[in-house]
């Protein structure tokens, strides 16, 4: 096993942390970073051969020029700086096309590891234990995928569904987080509706995982104000990443929630997406995009009174201290 190299993000230990971050093209320093950053998106993507009905298809090759297009007017309207693209093993991840993305739209990209929920968990998880599992994981993290020296910067979007995880789901939620203490990645969630978020948290931080390494996904599906501030107190990410997916949720209750969440005082734990995941969404096809969060959902926010240092906290500076594994504001 090696050790991380001297870009990598420290261990979360109370060490001071490099300031940088793993691209698919290469490592960038964070201080690079001065636009808002996309914290779960998915910009290639399969999950049909798993007997997903729902078309959850962002091809490579017949949608990456749409992508890119996206990407790149985002990127020159907002300043977009970086996306987190949570696509895992057994989701149809190409390391390869998105580094063609990231390069050709002038947007650097995270990729990940780890896998989905239970029913896309490829056959590598049946019967392996969660040493064997952490193996896997901590190859692919030393070693990048395949030949093509691309290493991913995050571990997710590790899922569940449900209140409590199952036996598979918690083998591979506890893989990811031994293979965050040796490399210093964080761990993204999946958490199927919102539900399940604290069974997840309370599962990866009894591994050893400080919560501030820890990103609860999808919470802005789920109406629990309480469980919200909950899962930031204990120091944790709340991801508010659904953003514009008006058949789950109406951006309307996502923002009521997110105000709760700041009036209680924890606009410091707040990350915002829009999760692309499906080629209808993206706007050559009439979908919201991933420009939603900048053109529709922030003006809301702004609109009921959030200034504009907060929203640079939350589209900026809290995900590129979740990444780095950082536990102060400065970033």
């Amino acid at each position: 096993m090696q050790h991380p190299d001297p870009g990598d993000p420290g261990t979360g230990t109370g060490v001071a942390q490099p300031r940088r971050l793993r691209t698919v093209t290469g490592p960038l320093a964070v201080s690079a970073v001065r636009g808002p950053v996309l914290a779960h998106e998915h910009l290639v993507l399969d999950l049909d051969h798993a007997g997903d009905d729902g078309a959850a298809v962002l091809d490579a090759d017949l949608h990456r020029p749409a992508v890119v297009a996206e990407l790149t007017a985002l990127r020159e309207e907002y300043g977009l700086g970086l996306v987190v693209e949570l696509t895992c093993r057994g989701m149809g991840r190409e390391s390869q096309a998105l580094a063609r993305i990231s390069a050709a739209s002038g947007v650097p990209v995270v990729a990940a590891t780890g896998w989905y929920y239970e029913p896309f968990h490829p056959a590598e998880l049946d019967g392996a234990s969660v040493e064997e599992l952490t193996a896997t994981l901590v190859g692919e993290i030393d070693d990048g995928f395949g030949d093509t020296g691309i290493r991913p910067g995050v571990l997710g979007e590790i899922g569940s569904h449900g209140d409590s995880p199952t036996g598979p789901e918690t083998r591979a939620l506890l893989a990811a987080a031994h293979a965050a203490l040796a490399t210093g990645l964080s761990v993204a969630t999946h958490a199927q509706l919102g539900r399940g978020g604290l069974a997840q948290l309370e599962l990866l931080t009894g591994a050893g995982l400080a919560p501030h390494r820890i990103s609860l996904g999808h919470q802005d599906l789920l109406d629990a104000p309480a469980v919200h501030r909950e899962l930031a107190a204990s120091g944790a990410y709340v991801a508010f990443d659904t953003v514009g997916k008006e058949s789950y949720q109406s951006d309307t209750v996502r923002l009521r929630l997110l105000l709760a969440l700041l009036e209680a005082g924890h606009a410091d734990r707040v990350l915002l997406s829009c999760d692309i995941s499906r080629h209808a969404y993206l706007r050559s096809e009439g979908g919201q995009g991933y420009g939603h969060l900048f053109r529709s959902f922030l003006p809301r926010v702004r609109a009921a009174g959030v200034d504009e240092d907060l929203i640079d906290l939350m589209t900026r500076h809290n995900p590129l201290r979740f990444l780095t594994g950082a536990d102060t504001k400065e970033s």
